[in-house]
């Protein structure tokens, strides 16, 4: 094989990587073409792994990336989201339950808490499967050091990981009742499919319209919602221009916004125990461009 088919033979896998390090698929295809350049002009003649070798490349390149990306993220205008990704089986097929756990916003929220070598060694480890000695070659560490890091991340984690989801067939009828609700403005049938404690975050970057902070509870999230129907055609925004579709995003259904075929915002719901506990609004348009790439190939 080629240099060029060993690389995209990984591309897949390397993505994955790069995005959930990263959360964001802009930075993780830059990272993917800064590894290319790396691998095609100083790649080892015999490689033993060239996955390995490739995700070692990534990986550092994702690290120096996190570091950097601190102090801006701390700067960021309310709250801030991963970028969203369309991730049904005709686009990014996830092979294990770890790898589709992992993916979502609410999961890779939770994956900032981390410092980016507890990052690191989580995802290799407990999504991607590598093994200790593997990993502290990639980080140029000891397997150790490895343990200890994926200790801590992993008991940080199962402090607020989310719990076990339906499946997405099994979510659906719920979020095609949310959908009607919003297009309709209905208080009564938006109250029946929030769950009591609901949670609604807002990604709008500073550039956009958005909340500056999250709001919790049914009654609250209830009222902004039916606000934004109420008020869009004073805002200038005809209701007949509003398209609402459902689409798989970060291994959860949303609601993808279109206004006059523009892409205003994507809506990924969490759904728990029969109800939305939570919806997670990305409408900074920095962070639209891949996903409305990917669903308007499809």
């Amino acid at each position: 094989m080629t240099e060029l088919d060993l690389f995209q033979a990984n591309r897949s896998a390397l993505f994955g990587v790069a995005y959930r390090m990263l959360g964001s698929a802009t930075d993780a295809e830059d990272v993917l073409q800064d590894a290319w350049l790396r691998f095609s002009s100083a790649g080892p003649a015999n490689l033993r792994s060239a996955k390995a070798y490739l995700t070692t490349i990534v990986t550092r390149l994702c690290l120096d990336r996190l570091k950097s990306a601190r102090a801006t993220r701390e700067e960021y205008v309310g709250p801030w989201l991963p970028e969203p990704v369309a991730t049904d089986d005709r686009r990014e097929p996830e092979r294990s339950l770890a790898q589709a756990e992992s993916v979502t916003l609410a999961f890779m929220v939770l994956l900032e808490t981390l410092s980016p070598e507890e990052r690191a060694v989580f995802l290799l480890r407990e999504v991607f499967d590598y093994e200790y000695d593997e990993i502290a070659g990639m980080l140029e560490t000891t397997a150790g050091n490895c343990r200890q890091l994926f200790h801590r991340a992993k008991a940080r984690l199962a402090e607020r990981k989310p719990r076990f989801r339906a499946t997405l067939d099994e979510k659906r009828p719920l979020v095609e009742r949310f959908v009607r609700a919003f297009s309709e403005g209905s208080e009564e049938e938006l109250t029946s499919v929030l769950a009591a404690d609901v949670g609604f975050w807002t990604d709008g970057g500073g550039k956009v319209l958005a909340a500056r902070r999250p709001l919790f509870g049914r009654e609250q999230v209830v009222n902004l919602l039916v606000g934004i129907r109420r008020t869009a055609p004073a805002a200038g925004v005809p209701l007949e221009s509003v398209t609402i579709d459902i689409e798989e995003v970060n291994g959860e259904l949303a609601l993808v916004l279109r206004i006059a075929g523009k892409l205003d915002g994507v809506f990924v719901t969490t759904v728990e125990d029969g109800a939305i506990t939570a919806i997670r609004v990305v409408r900074n348009p920095d962070k639209l461009t891949y996903i409305d790439r990917q669903l308007t190939k499809h």
